[in-house]
Parts: structure tokens; sequence; C-alpha cells
């Protein structure tokens, strides 16, 4: 079991710093419309109009030039953007000793992150009916220059507004729904509403705590007024893994009801990951095989009370435990991973300054030291559509605790227990 699970590890890591890049200004290009058009308070969360152009493979296009003719219907211009990250932390640990016995820096000191994402995106139509999105990492501990990649097709079912598709992808780090999802809870790696990802939403506690490479297909259906899909998949990143890693076993299933009541914008979800025995593939072991199991429920309000734009996200999630012949790719402990989450945020400068308050109720697993409750409070600041300034702070009230990097650890009375983090993000 230790073999398995080091094994595992080895593998994952090299997802640990994957790129997660969540603004493309590309599509304004491509529209000619603002990047409010699309995001809800502020980017990434995704509002209505936001969902449904990415429902429909990010193929709608404004005044641009076109290449048009017979069966061809191209921008006339290769819309490109670049997104940027840059991050001061701080955790109120004291700084350990590494296996030298030289002081060790750590979080605990402040520790400047720049560039913490340098993300090179391209996407847009590419005919009527298929879309694309590329994105390529030059920093940040991306390990291949081609860190996601997918190309949505999807097709009119009748005259409703009903469209079935089918999204081929692959990404380093953003987990197999990065195929097809929607919602801004956090379901999708890049797409949550607070930096402090895993302490806000109970599916990056649960899913994203390492894993996230994956490459697939995913098969959509959707509806103004609901959408489902099912999605398999690999956990790999293709490019970076042998290809000859096997089928597609793994599978998630996810199904959204998407109603207006009063004055919200609803979304209400359930997530299933499946299968079993899926082949993995790293370096210090060539072959392993890891289950892929976890459900979640998630819900979403974005709406307005008087004049302040208000958004709530509610999410749970959990993931099985592993054992000495079925681990989990998703929980190594033995017993459950489990986290609830609440976020609300509330637009006091509407589409300029936000704050958020959300609490987190999670178990790691562990026979010990398993309770990682957190209380979280930020605020977004805009100084243009496409730049903000955000802060974040975060108190374990439970056992979880922070090391030398942002990861939850338990071990180690040097440890802190909590986060701060200042972030400059923008996407040009």
């Amino acid at each position: 079991m230790k073999k398995i699970i080091l094994s595992l590890a080895t593998l994952l890591a090299a997802t640990a710093f994957a790129p997660q890049a969540s603004a493309v200004p590309a599509f304004a290009r491509q529209t000619g419309k603002a990047c409010s058009t699309c995001h809800f308070q502020h980017f990434p969360a995704l509002n209505d109009y936001g969902m449904d152009f990415k429902a429909n493979g990010y193929t709608e296009i404004g005044k641009q030039a076109q290449v048009k003719g017979d069966d061809i219907s191209l921008p006339g211009i290769f819309n490109a953007s670049l997104f940027v990250k840059a991050r001061f932390q701080k955790t109120n640990g004291t700084d350990g000793v590494d296996a030298n016995a030289d002081a060790a820096k750590t979080t605990h000191s402040g520790e400047i992150q720049f560039p913490d994402e340098f993300a090179l995106l391209f996407g847009g139509r590419v005919t009527e009916n298929i879309g694309f999105l590329v994105e390529s990492q030059f920093a940040g501990g991306g390990t291949n220059f081609l860190a996601g990649f997918k190309m949505p097709m999807m097709f009119a079912v009748g005259e409703s507004g009903m469209k079935a598709g089918v999204v081929p992808f692959l990404t380093d780090g953003l987990g197999a729904s990065y195929g097809f999802e929607l919602l801004s809870t956090g379901a999708v790696r890049n797409i949550r509403v607070s930096e402090h990802r895993k302490e806000t939403s109970a599916h990056q506690y649960v899913f994203f705590d390492t894993a996230g490479a994956a490459s697939g297909m995913a098969f959509v259906l959707y509806d103004p007024k609901f959408h489902v899909a099912y999605t398999k998949y690999t956990p790999h990143h293709l490019v970076e893994a042998d290809s000859n890693v096997g089928g597609l076993d793994a599978g998630l299933i996810r199904a959204v009801w998407t109603p207006t009541m009063g004055d919200f914008a609803m979304g209400v979800g359930v997530q299933s990951y499946i299968g079993s025995n899926n082949r993995i593939i790293d370096g210090a072991n060539p072959v392993a095989y890891v289950d892929t199991k976890g459900t979640a429920l998630d819900v979403q309000a974005q709406g307005v009370v008087g004049d302040m734009p208000v958004g709530v996200y509610f999410t749970y999630a959990t993931a099985p435990g592993s054992t000495a012949t079925a681990v989990n790719l998703f929980n190594a402990k033995a017993g459950d991973r489990k986290s609830t989450s609440l976020l609300t945020e509330f637009g006091i400068v509407p589409n300029k300054v936000t704050v958020q308050l959300a609490y987190r109720m999670a178990d790691n697993g562990a026979t010990t030291l398993s309770n990682n409750n957190a209380w979280t409070v930020g605020g977004i600041y805009h100084m243009a559509q496409n730049v903000q300034l955000s802060v974040a702070h975060t108190k374990n009230t439970g056992d979880g605790r922070y090391g030398a990097g942002t990861s939850a650890s338990n071990v180690g009375a040097e440890k802190g227990d909590s986060l701060t983090t200042l972030m400059l993000a923008s996407g040009f």
C-alpha cells in the first residue's frame, strides 16, 4: 500500500502547480463585447450569457472580419490573449528546518510568487458549430507548452435553443470537468470565485487537492434550462504521458438544472465521478491502477438584492477512502474525504468592489487530526474590467494547518493555521 501511494504521489506532484488561466480576452476580441458581458461581478465567475457563450462552443462572433464561404466561417484574426497572476502569500507558522539542518524559508516568512501564472491563450470560432480553446503555459511549474486544449462541437436540436455535441479535450491540471462545465462553484479547477479555492469550494478541496490531469471526450446535451454531460477520460495529460495508457475507463456524469427564481439565476447540479482500475503511469513505477470515485452537489444563485449584486455558492463533495487493493485517485487516506462549503459575495460597488465571506466544513479522511473547518474573508477590486486586485484571508478552526506551501498539513508544531493572499490578476 505504501509503495502504491508513494507512486501515485509522484505522478500527482507534476500537477500540483498546474496552470489555471481563467480569463480569456480573446473571446472579447472575437465578439466585440466587454468582459462584464460574460462575467458575474468579476472574472472568472460566469453569468447566464457567459454560460451560454461557453455552451455554444465559443462560436459567437461580432463585427470582426471573417473568412466566409461555402463550408467555412473563420474570424479574420487569430484571437489571442495573455493571462498573468502575481501573488504574495503569508502563513502564520514558524519557519522550520530542512533535512540538512539549514534554515528553510517558507510562506511563514511571506513569499512573492511572480508570476504565479503566465499563460498564452488562443480561442474562438473554428466554424459555425465548432470552437476551440488552447492554453499554453510559459511559467509557474508547467512542464509542457500545451497545458490544455478543447474543441467543442455543438449542433442545434430543434428550434428551442437545445444543442447536442461532443468536446474532445486534454488538460494538465483542470480535471475531467474541463471538458464541459458551466457553473462557477469550483466544479472545474479554474472557474471559482475565490483565490483560496480549497478553502471555499468543496469540489476544490476533494477533487483538486492533488489530482487534475485528464484527457478524453465530453458528450453534451445543453438547453438554457438544463444541461447534462457524460465524460469518458483517462487521468493523464496525454501530451506529457505515454499515449499507450489504456482506454477511457474513468467517467464523470454531470447534470445541472438552471431555473430563474425571482431576480436570481440559479444553478442546481449533481456530479458523479465513476471508474475502477484506471491504469496510470509514473516515472518511479511505470504502471499502477487507481479508482476514480466521488460525488458532489452544488447550488449557485446570482442576482440582485436592492441595487446590490449578490452571489451565493454552496458545494458538497465526498470521495471514498483507499484500501490496500483499491487506491482512490482523489483520496489516498482510509476514511472518506468530504467537505461542505458556503460562499456569499456582495457587490458593494457593482462590477467594481466585491466582498466575500465563506465557511468550510471538511474532513480529510485521516484517522486523527482530520477536522479541516475554516473561515475565509476576502475582497476584489477591479482597476479595470480585465485587471483585478484581490485579498483573501483564511483561518482554520479545526486541525488544518499550512506548511511550507499552501497545501493543508497536520504535521509539526511549526505549521500555521491561517493563510493570507494578495493577488494581482489580469487578462489582455
